[in-house]
C-alpha cells in the first residue's frame, strides 16, 4: 500500500483528494459485502433465519451499532496515510506502523482482558528497538508541516496514526467478537457503510471549503489510484476476518511480513537506498516476531499446567494407594475371622 501511495504523487503531491479514494475504497468494499451476503443467502438450511430479511437487517443493525466507531477512526486513519508519505518513504511507513502492535497490546489487555507473557512483551520491546534502528534519520530535511517544523509535524502525525488504528483494530474485534452468530458479511456490510458515509462527509466538507470543483470524486485520478482502491478493499476485507476469527495482533504482526518485501521493492523501483539501519531493524523486527509466537513465549504457562496435572495424577495415586492399602486391611482382617482360622489351634 505505501509503494501505491507513493506512485500515486506527482511532484511530491497528489492531484487527487485522499478521501475521494478512501470514499471509493468504502464503497468497492459495500458492494462486495453485498455480493457475499447474497451468495451466503442463497446456502442457507432450512429454518435458518433468513439472511436478506428485514427483520434480521434491522435486528443485525440495532446489535452492530458499535461498529460506527471503529468505521469513524478508520476513516481518519486512511487519510493520514497518505499525509504520512509527505514525510517519510514507504519502508519507513510501513516500519512505523508496526509501532501500533505495542500500543495495540496495551488495549487488548485493558478493553478486552487479554493476557501476555513476559517473553511476549520482551518480544514487543524487541519490536520497537527494531522500529527505532530504522527509522534513524529518515525525516526529510528543509520542510515543514502546518506551519511547524518537520520533525514535529511529522512526529505528531506519527503519534495519531499509530493510536488512532490501533484502537479502531481493537474496538473493530470487539464488537465483530460481540455479535459472534451475525454473519460477518452483515457486519461487514455495516462497517463499510459506515465508512462510506463519513468520507462522503468529509468530501462535502472539502467542496464547502474549498469549492464546487472538489467535489469531483473522479477528479485527478490514475491507474495508479485504481490499483491502489482494489489494494486497500482487498485488506480490509481480509483484516475483518482476521479480527472475527483471529486476533489482531496475528494480523499486525503478519503484516510485518510485507514489510521486508516493500522495502526491496522501494529501492528497486524508486531508488530508495537500503541502508544498514533498516537491514538491521527488520532483522530485529522478524526475530521480535518469531519470539512472540514461540511455544518458549508460552512454556511457563505450559510447564504450570504440566505440574498442575502432575500434581492431579500424584493425588489420584495417592488416593488409589490409599484405598489399596484400606482394601488390603480388610482383606487382611476377612483372612483372620474366616471359616478355616475358627478351627482350634490344638486338637481336643
Amino acid at each position: 500500500m505505501p509503494i501505491l501511495v507513493y506512485m500515486s504523487k506527482v511532484d511530491g503531491k497528489f492531484n487527487f483528494s485522499p478521501i475521494s479514494v478512501n470514499f471509493l475504497t468504502e464503497v468497492t468494499k459495500v458492494f462486495f459485502a453485498i455480493v457475499m451476503l447474497i451468495l451466503q443467502a442463497r446456502h442457507q438450511k432450512v429454518g435458518e433465519k433468513p439472511l436478506l430479511s428485514i427483520s434480521t437487517f434491522v435486528q443485525a443493525a440495532r446489535s452492530n451499532a458499535l461498529l460506527a466507531v471503529p468505521a469513524l477512526l478508520y476513516a481518519i486513519n486512511n487519510y493520514l496515510k497518505f499525509i504520512m508519505q509527505l514525510y517519510f518513504n514507504p519502508a519507513t511507513v510501513k516500519m512505523l506502523s508496526n509501532l501500533k502492535v505495542l500500543v495495540i497490546a496495551l488495549l487488548l489487555k485493558v478493553i478486552m482482558k487479554r493476557q501476555f507473557s513476559i517473553i511476549q512483551w520482551e518480544a514487543l520491546a524487541l519490536l520497537l528497538i527494531g522500529i527505532s534502528v530504522n527509522q534513524l534519520r529518515s525525516l526529510p530535511e528543509g520542510t515543514t508541516a502546518m506551519g511547524l517544523p518537520v520533525t514535529m509535524g511529522a512526529y505528531l502525525y506519527t503519534l495519531i496514526f499509530v493510536t488512532v488504528p490501533s484502537l479502531a483494530s481493537v474496538y473493530n474485534e470487539y464488537a465483530l467478537k460481540s455479535q459472534y452468530d451475525t454473519s460477518i458479511y452483515l457486519q461487514n456490510l455495516f462497517l463499510y457503510g459506515y465508512g462510506a458515509i463519513f468520507n462522503f462527509l468529509g468530501i462535502l466538507g472539502t467542496a464547502i471549503f474549498k469549492g464546487p470543483s472538489s467535489f469531483d470524486i473522479l477528479q485527478g485520478h490514475s491507474k495508479a489510484t485504481m490499483l491502489l482502491i482494489a489494494n486497500n478493499a482487498a485488506q480490509g476485507i481480509l483484516s475483518s476476518f482476521f479480527f472475527k476469527y483471529a486476533d489482531t495482533i496475528l494480523k499486525k504482526y503478519s503484516s510485518t511480513v510485507a514489510t521486508i518485501f516493500t522495502g526491496i521493492a522501494s529501492a528497486v523501483l524508486f531508488g530508495h537506498t537500503l541502508t544498514m539501519n533498516f537491514v538491521i531493524g527488520i532483522s530485529i523486527v522478524f526475530i521480535s516476531m518469531h519470539q512472540f509466537f514461540s511455544p518458549l513465549s508460552k512454556a511457563k504457562d505450559e510447564q504450570n499446567g504440566v505440574l498442575e496435572l502432575h500434581d492431579v495424577h500424584d493425588r489420584q495415586r495417592s488416593k488409589d494407594s490409599f484405598i489399596n492399602m484400606a482394601a488390603g486391611a480388610n482383606e487382611e482382617a476377612s483372612h483372620r475371622v474366616g471359616h478355616d482360622e475358627r478351627q482350634p489351634l490344638l486338637p481336643s
